[in-house]
């Protein structure tokens, strides 16, 4: 039976093997009218059919993956929400979640993804209370993913006269933004609310209300947006950051019931980490794969594509532990 050739045929990746396809479809057809023509010539071209049939066949098991492949990565977010927030610390922890938010975005940059400022929350010294981010590229989130938890630093805050090392924390949250949501959300369960977005100051600040503030009263679950410039634009982004949050949700209850694992992003607390920055040592180290990098201006300078991919690898075979606890190092 012959395979439908249409479907290779629209896919720019499987095109011109459809066109070898056609070209050894042609000649096993020549090979076959030699067949009882002359006796002495079946046997050559009884090998050239046997010859074209397998290699018809491997073209068509190759297209055939190309297009599975294609519909997987179409499956696979290039679309992230990155949260970052500040933990354990006071004003340190926030200047610690703004180094984290740049060290991001520094890499971003590097790959020639996109970043967008969703929302921020500054501190009085500058810092984030909280921020969020969008960030678009192929590959994100498999790479991204593993980002999320709780980071610890321990350095001396520029505002300590003593030289007295502090440790500080800050949460860093991954959301995949799926071009089709698994959950559905109750109009019903929603209450929505509208604010002038803020900007630099002057001109830039908006005269109208287009930021969006989402509560999703069954689970209390806050999302402000105001990244758009439009009311609209606003209120759609919101709401695929809520239905993210909510399959996180339902991802962590599924875990819980399946294996009695708690949230990785956990209180908050200095003894719950994933990573630690050690900035007098120059270490950074990862707790889940007992690793240490030692290049500390580099990393928050978004030099992270390596760590990230050690760490990924080391996770997609199964070497990935918990996030440790225990005294500060």
């Amino acid at each position: 039976m012959e395979p439908d050739l249409s479907k290779f045929r629209e896919n720019y990746k499987t095109k011109y093997l459809v066109d070898e396809y056609e070209r050894l479809s042609a000649e096993l057809e020549s090979a076959k009218s030699m067949l009882g023509v002359d006796p002495e010539m079946d046997a050559l071209a009884t090998e050239d059919i046997v010859l074209h049939e397998a290699s018809m066949k491997e073209l068509v098991e190759k297209m055939e993956y190309i297009l599975k492949e294609d519909v997987v990565a179409e499956e696979k977010p290039r679309e992230i929400i990155l949260e970052v927030r500040a933990g354990v610390g006071g004003e340190e922890a926030a200047i610690f979640a703004q180094d984290l938010a740049l060290m991001y975005q520094r890499f971003a940059e590097s790959k020639g993804w996109g970043w967008k400022v969703v929302d921020e929350s500054q501190s009085e010294m500058g810092g984030y209370k909280e921020a969020t981010f969008e960030i678009t590229g192929n590959g994100i989130f498999d790479l991204m993913k593993w980002e999320t938890g709780v980071h610890r630093i321990q350095r001396i805050p520029a505002t300590e006269k003593s030289g007295r090392i502090h440790t500080s924390t800050a949460s860093v949250i991954v959301l995949p933004i799926r071009k089709k949501a698994t959950v559905v959300i109750n109009q019903a369960d929603l209450e929505m609310s509208y604010t002038r977005s803020g900007g630099a100051g002057g001109q830039n600040v908006n005269k109208v209300e287009t930021a969006v503030h989402l509560v999703h009263k069954p689970t209390n679950i806050h999302v402000h947006c105001s990244v758009e410039r439009s009311q609209l634009k606003n209120r759609e982004k919101a709401m695929s950051i809520l239905a993210a949050k909510l399959e996180q949700l339902n991802d962590e209850e599924e875990l819980k019931k399946n294996a009695d694992a708690r949230s990785v992003i956990g209180s908050g607390d200095r003894s719950e980490k994933i990573r630690t920055y050690n900035v007098p040592q120059n270490r950074v180290t990862d707790h889940r794969i007992k690793e240490s990098w030692h290049n500390i201006d580099g990393i928050f300078g978004g030099d992270i594509g390596a760590m990230l991919q050690t760490i990924s690898e080391r996770a997609g075979s199964g070497e990935m532990g918990s996030a440790e606890e225990g005294d500060d190092e």
